[in-house]
């Protein structure tokens, strides 16, 4: 069984697959409860050993997070290969647009015949990014089990610029808790540093 083929004919939809999956495991109670209580007698002491707040310690996850992510991404893909693919297509697109604007139907039928191979290439480099999500949701999943079952024995408040005091369970943009916003804005952030510091390029 060819699995590279496989792949390529079906990657994405297997990602796919398998991100719904992992988001279904958030909708079973005793999953996460099992998974946050095994990781909690592991990293529990440490917590409370040093003392970290709640908040603190999603800086450290989510950086964390943001540094396997990256490390992940920069060896499973090819940055030079990406971005000249990227190139190609912004200069085939000038290309048309130019032969459409000047009506010029010869080189227009030129260009249709090279349109399918520009966007094979576009679609297998779209693969290429999926590639390391599962790899990257296996270890992430148990984090925000970890985190949900710690955050379920605390009452502790965060205050954000702009935003005020809140705590953390309570939605402060829409349905999203405050905790879940501080790890995002903590992510992105730790993210970009540690992606220029591995001169990582952008997905």
């Amino acid at each position: 069984m060819n699995f590279g083929k496989i792949w390529d004919q079906y990657g994405i939809w297997l990602t796919f697959g398998f991100m719904f999956l992992m988001m279904y495991t958030y909708t079973v109670p005793w999953l996460r409860q099992d998974v946050g209580q095994g990781l909690d007698a592991a990293f529990a002491p440490i917590v409370v050993g040093f003392g970290i707040p709640f908040f603190i310690l999603i800086v450290i996850l989510s950086g964390l997070t943001g540094l396997y992510s990256s490390i992940v991404q920069k060896y499973t893909i090819d940055y030079e290969k990406m971005t000249e693919s990227q190139e190609r297509m912004k200069e085939f697109q000038a290309e048309y647009r130019e032969a459409q604007l000047s009506q010029d139907e010869k080189k227009i039928k030129k260009l249709e015949a090279k349109k399918d191979r520009v966007m094979k290439e576009q679609l297998e480099m779209s693969q290429e990014q999926f590639k390391p999500m599962a790899i990257i949701l296996i270890l992430t999943v148990p984090i925000f089990f970890w985190l949900l079952y710690r955050l379920n024995e605390l009452q502790t408040t965060i205050t954000m610029p702009y935003l005020g005091t809140h705590n953390l369970h309570e939605a402060v943009i829409w349905v999203i808790p405050a905790w879940m916003l501080w790890y995002m804005i903590c992510s992105i952030t730790l993210s970009q540093v540690i992606r220029k510091s591995l001169n990582i390029g952008g997905l």
